[in-house]
């Protein structure tokens, strides 16, 4: 039993960890292509808060809204997530 809340515990800490990441990059390039959480979130039909939850590793978007995010901004979803 304890192994599996400490396996547990290293894969959530790993989604936490990618999903900082993923937000890490997504305002990185936001931010280099001059592109506001406004004009990303009307182009995916979300709000603007959604955009600005996921920068900040607050909400764990789906693949679908990832690959969304990357054609949005022009990039590969591989450039979202390294």
């Amino acid at each position: 039993m304890l192994f599996y809340t400490t396996t547990r515990y290293v894969m959530i800490s790993s989604m936490t960890d990618d999903v900082k990441k993923l937000g890490e990059n997504l305002k990185k390039i936001r931010l280099n292509k001059n592109i506001t959480q406004i004009e990303i979130a009307k182009k995916l039909g979300v709000d603007r808060a959604f955009v600005s939850n996921i920068e900040n590793a607050k909400t764990n978007p789906t693949l679908a809204t990832i690959t969304n995010l990357a054609q949005t901004l022009g990039v590969s979803t591989n450039e979202l997530l390294k």
